[in-house]
């Protein structure tokens, strides 16, 4: 069953919660890098709610990816484009689902490839509450508790919704 997640009402209070933490923490210029696929989606409306006319940054992480070797390579890997210089700049990370924290480690690895930031912070849409690694969000929409046999998906670009989907579990 889906839940009843009003995914325009998230993004909205995560608009909000930047804005608070970036003013809270003197962070005056910030810089939008969303993950592949949903993080994309969600940094393009955030970029709106919060009136930004920078362009958004994009990562696709599959070959930072620690499974790599288990998965191989996905015939439709599109490089990342960060169409600033990351040195010395604030980033805000965005995506949309944190469940063990290896995507958010893959991202930031990608990131310092291309320099070194005055800081990260890490937005997500969904948290699961389940890590690997010692890696929290600093922004996050809303936490959900799933059974094992459940994975939560971003639906989208347009009409962004939530999908709990069935999933045979090994």
């Amino acid at each position: 069953m889906t839940p009843d997640i009003d995914v325009d009402n998230l993004i909205d209070n995560m608009a909000t919660e930047i804005d608070g933490f970036t003013s809270a923490n003197s962070i005056d210029a910030y810089q939008l890098v969303g993950i592949r696929t949903g993080g994309v989606w969600l940094a393009s409306r955030l970029q709106e709610k919060l009136g930004r006319a920078e362009p958004i940054g994009e990562l696709n992480i599959n070959f930072y990816r620690d499974d790599f070797s288990q998965i191989g390579l996905h015939p439709q890997v599109e490089a990342s484009h960060l169409p600033f210089a990351i040195d010395g700049q604030h980033i805000v990370l965005i995506d949309d689902v944190l469940l063990s924290g290896r995507t958010v480690r893959a991202a930031m690895n990608e990131i310092f490839d291309y320099g070194r930031p005055a800081s990260i912070v890490l937005a997500v849409l969904i948290d699961l509450g389940r890590r690997d690694l010692p890696i929290k969000p600093d922004i996050t929409g809303t936490e959900l508790a799933l059974v094992k046999s459940e994975r939560v998906k971003l639906i989208g670009p347009d009409n962004l919704h939530i999908q709990i989907q069935q999933i045979n579990p090994k």
